[in-house]
């Protein structure tokens, strides 16, 4: 809030809210504010927690050595603070271990053993004490499992047993897993084996021989994580025979009473042992168990997450196998700490009244309350008075002032809410003084009379020394205000307010002006434009001179946002008491009532004016489909806005998953004129589902679309359109293959789909025909020994659905598969290029109906079989080849023949190549040698 001095007789205060002109606020009002301001930041008050302590879990291996329990409150004076813990208060003075650094405690070499348990802030100042709520410091820690070596156990076959862990000392909780033989092969749980999360021990029902090993218990510190290892527990099988089966016997089970806090996950454990292996089954007596309960474990586990008060109950797991069953019931309780209905807040009071506090707090078991005043126990007394949580003091008294407490609290906590009490007791005080009021001529205004006093004052009012009468145009409120109705002129002058009480008096004066009303006009009172154009408002006020006069523009009756919307609207102060508003670039948002208020610090005054926007339509109403076949739906709507210009058409448009988007259908009638509220949308496809919406046009333009309607499917139709990109050829000897392009989904017209395959040899009359029954198909093949290679077909696909045969493609020619060659290639020669490479090259076989589309060359040395021979394939028809990585002093065999998409061919008689095993190369004249150690020359 900006403040600056007018005038002598008149102060502004420009509004939070952007782009409003300052609004003239009388002097009173603004030494109010200031006064506001100055008493909030001046004020004094009793502490007021900003951060209590939080429960702490401690490392004790850590490095840091540290811990911190915070505490800070806010408070005028500031607040000084010390500690409790468990109930003795800390002393940093004598025990250099603690440290005060602002309201923080911090214990330096912290120890399990003199340092673990509750702590208390108490936060302290001159208005009283508050106390925190307790905060638990724990310590984390994990031992080392006993160096004794453990005892084997021995079982027979079948039997159960039960493996012990017996876990170091710990805290807080841990986790338990079991290793089998080595680290890190852990027993995996099923229905035979399960680990208890609760005892730590490893529970075999039945043993098998893949259970003989050594066992060794893992724990895991679950906030250090630290991890020890126990030592191994050998397990074998004794040779005296296999155990026969007997009942279960339930070995881990959850206990006879849980209890378990509001919210938290509660496991409930049960597991036996039996031969054959037991099953385990839940229930909950006299209900049902929560269906957001989880079976964990192979059902060893009832897991209930985020648990409430009715999933309390008794709960029975059974273990049962052939031999009999046995079962375990235990109840489960929920409780919850104290939470807040109610709380006490700040109370100022004027001595000798009556205090009525009252605090409330559910919880299970239902919470008890108690008192504190300044941190200690408030006892009942003559005036003071404690009842399930309410607190009453009877005619407050000075000393009452403090800090008060109510404590809420069961078994399994406690909260506080916390309030300051004061009892005031001061002499009449008024601010401002004086007051100056500007009153309109003819029009009524109330001068106040609010002074700060405690207790309440005797007021009276008295004008050029006399006591004013209340009469029927002067009235005395019950608020000690002074009405005059009807002012004129004659009631100028000062107006005196005297308030007194024991303590003392005091007096203000209000100053009274009467001024002419001021009227304001607003031109164009009406006006009509189109979207696009601009157009100015124009607003003058006529008022009494000595008074300044502030603008404010309005929308619809909201503040016009200038900085926010200065694109459209625009503030013009073209003299001291007219001002313009421009609206630009209207859209249709724009029109509405805009108004142009006046004020000063006198009265405020109001005119408005409508501004109507032609543009395109909004849109039309709800699209209903009143009836749908396979190419036609009749679709319905209501009449959208016109924004003052005639709808001329109506637009219709169509949305489906095989389209980009809407687009515009035809329809009939066509065009759908602007008076109508029904069509036709024709030539849609068969079995689609479609979405329609529609558009309305005016002279101006196009609107927006209409909300789309339900999607509906078009019935049913035989098919129209054909495959396209009939072909085929390739495949295996004597095979021919067909293939096309699939049917569109959006062309398939309704279900059933599916493909006629129809062909002939060339020269012959009848078509063979073949039903394809998947949409999706895009190959036929058909298969005939007699057929020759490359034999010429006449190919036509069709379509059908069920509800008939649809039309066939084109005929086409194709021609049925080439067999694989049959000649191998000829003049096949091998010649060594190096110690290591041999260049082998060949002439294709004489053209036939078994083309080679590639070839394979084979090789192997001389003394080995032509099975272990190595083959290596050409990228093309390609009839040149180098072969690498071969052998020095070795004399290698290497056919070749053609291969294509239906075989190979015959392989060419063996080619045989000797590689030397030195190989010269000569480079202007030197030798190169390869792989020896001589030269002959």
């Amino acid at each position: 809030i900006y403040i600056y001095i007018s005038n002598s007789s008149c102060l502004w205060s420009c509004m939070r809210v952007i782009g409003e002109r300052c609004s003239p606020l009388s002097e009173t009002i603004i030494s109010a504010i200031i006064l506001l301001f100055l008493s909030i930041e001046s004020e004094e008050f009793g502490p007021v927690f900003m951060q209590e302590p939080d429960d702490v879990i401690f490392p004790l291996e850590s490095d840091e050595k540290k811990v911190m329990m915070n505490c800070e409150a806010r408070g005028n004076p500031p607040p000084t603070y010390s500690w409790f813990v468990n109930g003795t208060e800390v002393d940093a003075e004598t025990d250099y271990r603690y440290n005060f650094i602002d309201g923080n405690l911090i214990i330096t070499n912290a120890s399990e053993i003199t340092d673990f348990g509750k702590y208390q802030c108490k936060a302290e100042n001159s208005y009283g004490i508050i106390l925190s709520r307790d905060a638990l410091l724990q310590f984390a820690y994990l031992g080392a499992f006993s160096a004794k070596t453990r005892g084997g156990v021995s079982v027979r076959e079948g039997q159960g047993v039960v493996l012990m862990c017996t876990p170091p000392p710990h805290s807080p909780e841990i986790i338990y897993s079991w290793v089998f033989n080595e680290f890190p092969s852990f027993v995996a749980e099923d229905s035979r084996r399960f680990i208890s999360q609760e005892t730590g021990n490893l529970y075999i029902s039945k043993v098998q021989r893949s259970d003989v090993g050594s066992y060794i218990c893992l724990v895991k510190n679950t906030v250090t994580n630290a991890r020890v290892l126990s030592p191994p527990t050998p397990l074998t099988l004794k040779t005296d025979g296999i155990m026969g089966e007997y009942e279960p016997k339930i070995e881990v089970h959850f206990p006879t009473s849980v209890l378990s806090a509001k919210g938290v996950t509660v496991r409930l454990e049960c597991f036996a042992l039996g031969n054959p292996v037991p099953t385990i089954t839940w229930r909950k007596i006299n209900g049902n168990i929560p269906k957001k309960a989880r079976l964990r474990k192979s059902q060893a586990v009832l897991e209930i997450p985020n648990i409430q008060l009715e999933d309390s109950g008794t709960y029975e797991c059974k273990a049962e196998n052939p031999r009999g069953g046995t079962a375990f019931k235990g109840h489960l309780q929920v409780y919850t700490l104290p939470q807040w209905t109610r709380m006490i807040n700040d109370t100022q009071m004027d001595s000798g009244e009556k205090l009525q506090w009252e605090c409330k707090a559910t919880g299970r078991p239902r919470p008890t309350y108690r008192w504190l005043r300044n941190g200690s126990p408030l006892t009942p007394q003559s005036r003071v008075e404690m009842l399930n949580g309410e607190l009453t003091i009877h005619k407050v008294q000075q000393t009452d002032s403090g800090m008060y407490q109510c404590v809420a609290e069961n078994k399994y906590g406690a909260i506080y809410s916390n309030a300051e009490l004061k009892i005031l007791a001061s002499a009449p005080v008024f601010i401002p003084n004086p007051m100056r009021v500007i009153a309109t001529l003819g029009k009524d205004v109330s001068l106040e009379c609010k002074p700060r006093a405690s207790p309440k004052p005797r007021i009276t009012w008295k004008r050029e020394d006399r006591r004013i009468q209340p009469s029927k145009r002067i009235m005395l409120l019950r608020n000690n205000t002074l009405r005059i109705v009807n002012s004129s002129r004659a009631d100028e002058g000062n107006y005196v307010c005297r308030a007194e009480n024991q303590f003392g008096s005091a007096e203000m004066t209000a100053m009274l002006w009467v001024k002419e009303a001021m009227r304001v006009e607003l031109s164009p009172s009406r006006v009509e434009v189109t979207v696009g154009e601009s157009v100015v408002l124009s607003c003058k006020a006529t008022h009494d001179t000595s008074l300044d006069v502030a603008f404010q523009w309005l929308f619809n009756q909201k503040p016009i946002n200038f900085q926010q919307d200065g694109g459209h609207f625009e503030y013009i102060q073209t003299q001291s008491s007219t001002v313009d508003l421009m609206i630009r670039s209207i859209l249709l948002k724009h029109a509405g009532k805009y108004g142009c208020r006046a004020q000063t610090s006198a009265d405020t005054v109001f005119a408005e004016a409508e501004l109507l926007v032609r543009g395109p339509p909004g849109p039309p109403g709800v699209v209903i489909v009143e009836e749908i076949t396979d190419t036609t739906a009749t679709l319905s709507w209501t009449r959208g806005l016109d924004n003052h210009s005639p709808i001329s058409t109506y637009n219709l448009q169509a949305r489906s998953p095989f389209s980009l988007g809407w687009q515009t259908v035809r329809t009939d009638p066509d065009p759908v004129t602007g008076d109508m509220e029904s069509a036709m949308a024709v030539e849609l496809n068969p079995w689609v589902e479609y979405e329609f919406r529609v558009v309305a046009s005016n002279a101006i333009g196009t609107g927006d679309p209409s909300s789309p309607s339900r999607s509906v499917r078009t019935k049913e139709a035989v098919p129209s359109v054909a495959p396209a990109n009939v072909s085929g050829g390739n495949g295996r000897r004597h095979e021919l293959v067909i293939s096309w392009e699939p049917v569109s989904e959006e062309f398939q017209n309704g279900e059933g789909f599916g493909y006629i395959v129809a062909f002939r040899a060339n020269g012959t009359r009848g078509w063979k025909e073949k039903m394809v029954t998947s949409a999706d198909s895009t190959t036929y093949k058909y298969r005939d020994e007699t057929f020759p290679p490359l034999t010429p077909f006449e190919v036509k696909v069709g379509v059908y659905n069920n509800k008939g045969d649809g039309p066939f493609s084109k005929v086409v020619t194709v021609y049925s598969a080439e067999g694989e060659p049959r000649e191998a290639p000829s003049d096949v020669k091998a010649s060594s290029i190096s110690s290591s490479e041999i260049r082998v090259t060949w002439k294709p076989p004489n053209p036939g109906p078994g083309r080679p589309r590639g070839y394979e060359v084979s090789y192997w040395k001389e003394m080995e079989q032509e099975e272990s021979g190595i083959k290596r394939r050409t990228a093309k028809n390609e009839t040149s080849m180098v072969l690498t990585g071969l052998e020095g002093n070795s004399v290698y065999l290497i056919t070749v023949k053609g291969f294509n998409s239906i075989g190979q061919g015959p392989a060419s008689r063996p080619a045989a190549c000797n590689i030397p095993i030195i190989f010269l190369r000569y480079f202007s004249g030197i030798a190169t040698v390869e792989n020896s150690r001589h030269v002959p020359l």
